[in-house]
């Protein structure tokens, strides 16, 4: 099975997020939605929430899974049984930095890196900004999936 890892903080998910992984179900046979854990950046959402909102995101996409991690990206990718890592590029500046880890990734695994570039709709979405614009009570819903819109305004507003 052709089996990608798709890793992230993904605080929150975004129409980017959502776009690549399903653009990637066309190249790979599943996709596993990696949140990594970073006990040194206390995020937006919580984990739990983070993992709900990528799991109703992909409810009706049976090819797509959900997971937590800490420690290297390309240990866990092994040890899920994964083939590629997903990684989605807007800028030339992302592709510098991707392609610095993609290489080492490649020497400690030999495990390879699939690039894809987002749709231009999407190049200025991270979600960083996505964070401020809630975290300033703004309306973020045409950054996010659909799915999560109701949700993540819901919790942003009891911020």
């Amino acid at each position: 099975m052709n089996k990608a890892i798709f890793p992230g903080s993904f605080d929150p998910f975004t129409v980017g997020h959502e776009n690549i992984v399903l653009r990637g179900l066309n190249i790979f046979d599943h996709i596993v939605v990696a949140v990594g854990i970073n006990s040194e950046k206390r995020g937006m959402f919580t984990m739990e929430q983070r993992l709900h909102f990528i799991k109703e995101t992909f409810k009706n996409e049976p090819r797509v899974t959900v997971e937590t991690y800490s420690g290297l990206t390309v240990e866990f990718a092994q040890k899920i049984g994964c083939t590629h890592i997903l990684r989605g590029l807007r800028t030339s500046a992302d592709f510098e930095f991707e392609r610095a880890i993609a290489q080492v990734n490649k020497q400690m695994s030999g495990l390879d890196t699939s690039f894809l570039l987002c749709v231009p709709e999407h190049t200025p979405v991270n979600s960083s900004i996505v964070r401020d614009i809630l975290l300033h009570h703004g309306d973020a819903s045409m950054y996010v999936p659909k799915a999560i819109r109701a949700e993540i305004r819901r919790i942003a507003k009891q911020r």
